[in-house]
Parts: C-alpha cells; structure tokens; sequence
C-alpha cells in the first residue's frame, strides 16, 4: 500500500512559478510509473506529465516547455515543476502511482492516489 500527499499548491500570478511536491509512504516509488493529473469542476480528470519505471517523462502537448516532473529517490518524492503559469493551468492537481511498470495517461490505470492540491493562477 501506498500513500501519497501533495504540497506546495496555492495562489500565483501568471508567469509565475510552482512546484509541486508528492510525498510517498508505505513503501519505495523509485521503479514506480508515477504521473500528475489535473482536474476541473465538471470536467474530467487530466494526464498532465508523467514518468515511468527508468523516469523517462511524458507531457500533455498543453504543458510542455512549462512543467517538469522528477522524482528524488531517496525522499521518496515526485516532484512537478510549473513555470510560465497561465489562468488555464487553474485546477486541482492530483499524483498518482500506478505500481511499477510502464507510462500510462489513462487515470483508469493509476493505484493510489493522492488528495489534490489546488493550483489558483490569477491573470
């Protein structure tokens, strides 16, 4: 079992930065496919970046040359890193872990999940 906790979300003004973090307990994420997602009222859950077991990353076209995912081992800790903020970016952003393996964007395929943490981009 694994549980997963988000900080660092809060209020930015476009153009600014934030970085996200997702702590994990339980047991090690290191060879774990982790992904961040987003998700506004009424819409559905957002493949936003993710990384697989080697940390080979993947971005949703919306954000890439904006957010960076990482992950520090020994913190036990997936990481996103969102600069250039735009109003859009607004929503509440989950981690999810979907064991080991490979990259998926499917929300569908993810194990555990974190409780989200909101993203307020003020234009």
């Amino acid at each position: 079992q694994v549980q997963l906790v988000e900080s660092g979300g809060g209020l930015v003004q476009a153009g600014g930065s934030l970085r996200l973090s997702c702590a994990a307990s339980g047991r090690t994420i290191s060879g774990d496919a982790l992904a961040w997602f987003r998700q506004a009222p009424g819409k559905e859950r957002e493949f936003v970046s993710g990384l697989d077991w080697s940390s080979r990353t993947y971005d949703v076209d919306s954000v890439k040359g904006r957010f960076t995912i990482s992950r520090d081992n020994d913190k036990n800790t997936v990481y996103l890193q969102m600069n250039s903020l735009k109003a859009k970016d607004t929503t509440v952003y989950s981690c999810s872990s979907r064991g080991g393996g490979s990259y998926s964007s499917d929300p569908k395929s993810s194990k555990y999940w974190g409780q989200g943490t909101q993203i307020t981009v003020a234009s």
